[in-house]
C-alpha cells in the first residue's frame, strides 16, 4: 500500500515515514500543500496522513481537492492527523471528505490500526487477516502462511503479497504494482518488480505452493485465486 504523509513539523513526518516503511508501506512524503497536490496528482495513493496546519494551501482543502479531483487511480482514502480537537474541527473535517481523524499526540500502533481500517474498506468484510486459498496474511503482525508453514518474506515481499492477495484473480502490471507497493524513489526503469516477484515466487515454492503467481505475457502477474 503506497501512502503519502503531508506534515510540515519534518521530525514528525520522517518518523511516520520510517514506522510504516518498517511495516511495509511505501510512503512519499510532502511538506506543504502545494507539494501534496503535486504529488496526487501523479502518483497513485491508496492512503494519504493529512496535517490541517500546512504552512500554504489548508489541509481542508486538500481533502476537499482530494474528493472532488480527477486521479490516475481512486481517490485515496484520508486519515486526518491534526492539533485541532475540537468537535467542531472534527466534524468538519469528516464533513469535508476526511475518512477518519486522529489527534495529535497520538500512539503509533493506533495510526497504523486506523491506517489498516481504511485500507480494507474497500475488501468489504476483510480484516487485518487475508486469505486466498492456502495462503494467510495477518496485516496487524506482519505475518504470512502457506497452509501451516511461515513464510519468511521481507518487508516489501510482504507489501507485495498482500497488494496481490487483496486483488487475487486480477492481472496486475509492472506498473501498477511499483505505484502501489513501491514510493517515489524507485526506478521506473528498472527490473526491482520483477526481481521481487522472482523472489516471492521462490519463497512460495520453497513452502509447497508452485505456480500460484503466474506470469501474463505482455500484461504482468496474476495471483491465483485458490492457490
Amino acid at each position: 500500500m503506497r501512502v503519502l504523509v503531508v506534515e510540515d513539523e519534518l521530525d514528525l513526518a520522517q518518523a511516520i515515514a520510517v514506522g510504516l516503511r518498517r511495516e511495509g508501506y511505501a510512503v512519499d512524503i510532502a511538506p506543504d500543500g502545494g507539494d501534496a497536490l503535486d504529488k496526487l496528482e501523479v502518483n497513485a495513493y491508496d492512503l494519504v496522513c493529512l496535517d490541517l496546519n500546512l504552512p500554504d494551501v489548508d489541509g481542508r482543502e486538500i481533502c476537499r481537492t482530494i474528493r472532488t479531483g480527477e486521479f490516475v487511480d481512486a481517490a485515496p482514502r484520508v486519515l486526518m492527523l491534526t492539533a485541532r480537537d475540537s468537535l467542531e474541527d472534527r466534524v468538519a473535517g469528516l464533513d469535508d471528505g476526511a475518512d477518519d481523524y486522529l489527534v495529535k499526540p497520538f500512539a503509533f500502533p493506533e495510526l497504523l490500526a486506523r491506517l489498516r481500517a481504511l485500507a480494507r474498506r474497500d475488501g468489504a468484510s476483510r480484516g487485518a487477516r487475508l486469505e486466498v486459498g492456502n495462503l494467510a496474511l495477518d496485516a496487524a503482525r506482519r505475518e504470512a502462511w502457506y497452509r501451516n508453514g511461515s513464510l519468511n518474506v521481507t518487508a516489501k515481499e510482504f507489501a507485495l503479497l498482500r497488494y496481490f492477495m487483496l486483488h487475487a484473480g486480477e492481472v496486475l502490471s509492472a506498473e501498477r504494482l511499483l505505484e502501489h507497493v513501491w514510493d517515489e524513489h524507485a526506478d521506473p526503469f528498472t527490473n526491482t518488480v520483477r526481481v521481487t516477484v522472482s523472489n516471492l515466487r521462490r519463497k512460495l515454492r520453497a513452502a509447497g505452493a508452485d505456480e500460484v503467481i503466474d506470469t501474463v505475457v505482455g500484461a504482468g502477474y496474476r495471483l491465483s485465486e485458490s492457490p
